[in-house]
C-alpha cells in the first residue's frame, strides 16, 4: 500500500473539527431534532445526528491506526452523498466565494475517501503474467 500518512491524518483532522464542535456546543441535538426531524425522520433524527458524529469520531481512531480503510471510507462517503443530496446540492457548487454551503467539499472529501479505499485505483489492470 502505498504511504497515505497525510492523507488519512488530513481526513481526520477535518472529521473531528466536523464532529467535536457540534457534540461540544450541542448543536449536533438541533441538527437532528429540527432539522432531520423536519425533513420527515422524525423521531429519529437525533439518533441519525449522533450516528453521523460517532461514524465521524470513530473513523478519525481508525484514520491514525490506518486499519479498517475500505469500510470507514465506505461509510463516510454515505454521509457526504447524503448532505449533498438532502442539504448541499440545493445550494450549487460553491462553498464561498460564488455561492455558499456548496457540494465542493463534499465533493473533495469523496474523491479524498476513494482515493484513500482504493490507492491503486478504482478500475486496476490485472498484469499480464507470462
Amino acid at each position: 500500500m502505498k504511504n497515505t500518512v497525510l492523507l488519512r491524518y488530513s481526513l481526520a483532522l477535518i472529521l473531528i473539527m466536523h464532529s467535536v464542535p457540534p457534540i461540544i456546543t450541542g448543536s449536533v441535538n438541533s441538527f437532528g431534532k429540527d432539522y432531520l426531524d423536519s425533513m420527515g425522520f422524525a423521531p429519529v433524527g437525533i439518533y441519525l445526528a449522533w450516528a453521523v458524529k460517532l461514524t465521524h469520531l470513530i473513523s478519525v481512531v481508525f484514520l491514525v491506526m490506518n486499519r479498517y480503510l475500505k469500510p470507514l471510507a465506505f461509510a463516510n462517503i454515505v454521509i457526504f452523498i447524503t448532505g449533498i443530496i438532502m442539504i448541499h446540492g440545493a445550494e450549487g457548487w460553491y462553498v464561498v466565494g460564488g455561492g455558499k454551503n456548496g457540494v465542493e467539499f463534499n465533493f473533495l472529501l469523496i474523491a479524498c475517501f476513494l482515493s484513500l479505499a482504493f490507492p491503486d485505483g478504482l478500475f486496476r489492470k490485472k498484469e499480464n503474467i507470462s
